[in-house]
């Protein structure tokens, strides 16, 4: 007798009946429930992972959430409600905070709150701008170190750089550029002494394994109409899809921080289709490789962090090279187009070098320095 089977109401995929898996009225494969659905940390109660109060190493139901956890005020992070400390705000109210925002809240702020987003400053020529956040760790999240990179960066009458606290750091913070051209980024801001001291300092970002370094560029780059720019961000999209082993080795990320921090889309002939499925939503909410959630920007979420600054300037160029053809070539043109061509038409040194160092440039091999 045949054995009976049944379709997957989440991914679609025809499976055998045996393994059907039954969850809030929904037939489900084996994969779909791991992958859609956790266990809240306290009750036990399943639940789909958009119902999750919590975080992906404690998964709460909004029950458990509401009688047993909080968040901190400043930093976003979960906390259990008898752990938080309490500050009083302007007007006498108390907020919870973690212990770590407690402690750095009579600091002098050159580490801003997670939440801190000023008026951007944009440098350079558009419509074309580049905004960086370049984390570093295992040097101390400390306000003097801090200060003394922002005063590499910024004078009295231009202010290149931020910083900010970033919870998913062991020991560090986060460094945030205001918008600049690719050119500005390369001729004006002086990344190169910045990643130095930073170095000297004790800090390192590709070699501590928690850091990114996550890029946005502006959406007006992409087109003057919103049809013209979702056009481009489609074959944006489709790159990254298509060429997912060779961006993946390009990145100095591994696969499986690629699924935590930056998750694929999911490859579909055409662009318009990963477009679609990318604005219906994703599972991963902004924590995928190219994140479409901001309303002013599009942020490159791929690449691991570094303190080597041809890497650095090469992971821009590649942004930059990207952006290039999602916006100068046709759906049928970027489908067509292989990896070896694409690296071809690299002009820039700084790219083609780290290209080289990778061995994603033909077949050019050089010795590469070690990334930090």
């Amino acid at each position: 007798m045949k054995e009976k089977v049944f379709t997957c109401s989440r991914c679609l995929e025809v499976i055998p009946a045996s393994q059907r898996q039954q969850f809030d009225d929904s037939d489900l494969c084996p994969e779909c429930l791991e992958y859609e659905t956790t266990i809240c940390s306290v009750c036990g109660e399943r639940i789909w992972n958009h119902d999750n109060a919590g975080t992906e190493d404690t998964p709460l139901c909004q029950q458990c959430y509401q009688q047993f956890y909080t968040r901190c005020d400043r930093c976003g992070a979960l906390i259990r409600v008898e752990e938080a400390r309490y500050a009083p705000d302007d007007d006498d109210e108390s907020y919870p905070l973690c212990n770590g925002c407690y402690t750095r809240m009579e600091r002098a702020n050159a580490i801003q709150d997670y939440y801190y987003k000023p008026e951007p400053h944009f440098f350079g020529i558009g419509p074309r701008f580049f905004g960086v956040e370049l984390e570093v760790d295992e040097a101390g999240e400390n306000h003097h170190k801090a200060w003394e990179l922002l005063s590499i960066a910024n004078s009295e009458s231009e202010k290149y750089l931020y910083c900010k606290h970033d919870g998913s750091l062991s020991d560090g913070f986060e460094l945030v550029s205001h918008p600049m051209s690719l050119t500005y980024h390369k001729e004006r801001m002086p990344w190169a002494a910045i990643l130095r001291r930073a170095v000297k300092m004790g800090y390192t970002s590709h070699q501590a394994d928690t850091c990114g370094l996550h890029i946005h560029v502006s959406r007006e780059a992409f087109g003057r109409t919103e049809a013209e720019q979702d056009a481009a961000i489609a074959r944006v999209l489709y790159f990254f899809e298509k060429n997912w082993a060779e961006m993946l080795k390009f990145s100095r990320r591994t696969q499986y921080q690629l699924n935590r921090w930056a998750a694929r889309y999911g490859y579909k002939d055409q662009p318009q289709d990963i477009l679609e499925h990318a604005k219906k939503g994703c599972h991963a909410g902004r924590y995928t490789c190219v994140n479409l959630q901001n309303s002013d920007t599009i942020e490159f979420r791929m690449f691991r962090g570094t303190l080597k600054y041809n890497t650095f300037l090469a992971t821009l160029q590649m942004v930059d090279r990207i952006c290039d053809v999602a916006i100068f070539l046709s759906d049928e043109e970027i489908k067509a187009m292989s990896w070896s061509t694409f690296v071809a038409g690299c002009e820039a040194p700084e790219l083609i070098q780290y290209l080289k160092e990778r061995r994603l440039y033909v077949n050019d091999v050089v010795i590469a320095e070690e990334e930090i």
